[in-house]
């Protein structure tokens, strides 16, 4: 049936792909090496990238209807919420739907929203939960592929070409950035150098040595890498950055083109609907360029979920239309952003979000990890001395994000400073970051006085 859809379009395709957009000069200000500022963006699939948005709508109804019936079919949580609804007959229908949220993973740990047997599964990864548990996704073999082509897309879109070699110093593991670059980045015929994270001192020994042409890390590590390439005086060999995985601002983008001489793309993807590359910037920059035949994309509003129209600022909600193993239905990322689906410069018709400028919930993002007070409490309700009263303050000294709680002692568990050890050895092992830890008197720490207590401090700037 695709296919079919896909062959009666590909004469209106062609013509798609023959538009070429004007783009201002100039966009890349920051960026001095030449031959980074004659990047252009390149294609991995590009009869799909450029399809008509009435073929690739086709597809999302078609894809829609496959997945809600796969849900009703092997997931029995999913079945009962939606009973009584019917399959959409248009993308409209999709409103008709309930949401599914951060709890909903966490109330059904490990395996009870899979939709595939665990002997189908080729993978699982994780990242951090609300209470101490992960929120575990799999994969089929499919999804798998599927992920890979979804990055591949990203990084030709960059202006990354086959040949090119990338630093990939992402975490590799149960979080998904190491790995999901690493698939794309092969089935796109770009080289992987796998270094992961840490170890800075030998990520910098071989970027000299190898003079890979690309790099994926977050923001915050790639300013770390620039500062320590100019203290060798050593020019960095990169002309790409594919930077994710935390918030960053454009000041942040200024900086790390300046001092690396490359452009700094922006991609964005969560692990609950597959990992990095649901969506990147290309190497115009202009938006993040959305995986639509995989991904459904809606803005709601924070507080009612009513869909917002695009352009304005609001929730985004994703729908796997192709994910086996753990497809999700209106999965409420939490982030905020707004959306645009004119053509972007370069020719592709999938919608464009912006960059993320928020969250609607208390969740922070920290060197890459999700961090929620509701895990600080579990943790500090296991040490003894320790009180549930806290407060999270988070800074960015230099080019690295900080993370300090600020928590009572109850007059019990010894001395101070032994409460201390304590919180900052389980918080370590619970967060998977290292926090600094202030203990203070009962009653010290902000309470509540009659409305929603906000135990979050956020001192970044990263408006």
């Amino acid at each position: 049936m695709e296919e079919a859809i896909f062959q009666a379009f590909s004469r209106q395709s062609r013509v798609v792909k023959a538009l070429t957009i004007s783009f201002p000069s100039g966009y890349h200000p920051n960026v001095t090496d030449s031959a980074a500022t004659n990047l252009q963006p390149g294609f991995f699939a590009e009869e799909i990238e450029t399809m008509p948005r009435e073929m690739l709508e086709t597809i999302q109804l078609q894809r829609l209807q496959t997945i809600v019936r796969r849900l009703r079919d092997h997931v029995p949580v999913m079945a009962e919420r939606l009973a009584g609804i019917g399959d959409p007959a248009s993308l409209d229908d999709l409103t008709r739907y309930p949401f599914l949220k951060k709890e909903d993973l966490r109330n059904n740990y490990p395996f009870g929203l899979f939709a595939s047997p665990r002997a189908d599964l080729a993978r699982i990864h994780a990242s951090s939960g609300t209470s101490g548990k992960p929120t575990v996704v799999g994969y089929t073999a499919e999804d798998v592929r599927i992920w890979s082509e979804c990055v591949a897309r990203c990084l030709r879109g960059a202006g990354i070409e086959p040949g090119w070699w990338l630093h990939n110093a992402y975490g590799y593991g149960l979080f998904t950035g190491g790995l999901g670059l690493h698939g794309g980045a092969e089935m796109a015929g770009i080289g992987v150098i796998p270094i992961s994270g840490g170890n800075t001192e030998r990520q910098l020994m071989l970027i000299e040595d190898f003079a890979p042409e690309a790099i994926c890390c977050t923001p915050s590590y790639a300013l770390t890498l620039a500062e320590h390439l100019a203290e060798r005086h050593k020019k960095s060999p990169m002309q790409v950055g594919i930077l994710g995985a935390e918030p960053w601002t454009d000041s942040m983008r200024s900086a790390i083109e300046a001092q690396l001489g490359m452009i700094a793309v922006n991609i964005y993807g969560l692990s609950e609907v597959i990992g990095p590359g649901v969506s990147c910037e290309t190497a115009h920059r202009d938006g993040l360029v959305i995986m639509e035949d995989h991904f459904l994309p809606e803005v709601v509003d924070p507080e009612t979920g009513e869909p917002l129209p695009d352009g304005e600022v609001g929730v985004l909600v994703l729908t796997s239309l192709t994910k086996q193993a753990f497809p999700v239905l209106r999965y409420w990322t939490g982030d905020l952003c707004s959306i645009r689906r004119d053509p972007s410069p370069c020719g592709r018709t999938h919608a464009r979000m912006s960059a993320i400028v928020g969250r609607a919930d208390d969740m922070l993002v920290i060197r890459g990890v999700n961090v929620y007070p509701s895990q600080v409490e579990h943790t500090l309700l296991t040490i003894k001395g320790a009180s549930p009263h806290f407060q999270l303050v988070v800074t960015r000294e230099g080019n690295l994000d900080t993370l300090m709680v600020r928590c009572e002692h109850d007059g019990t568990g010894g001395p101070p400073e032994v409460i201390q050890a304590a919180v900052v050895a389980a918080l370590t092992s619970a967060l998977g970051i290292t926090a600094t830890v202030s203990i203070h008197e009962p009653g010290s720490v902000p309470r509540s006085e009659g409305g929603k207590l906000s135990r979050t401090l956020d001192q970044r700037n990263l408006a």
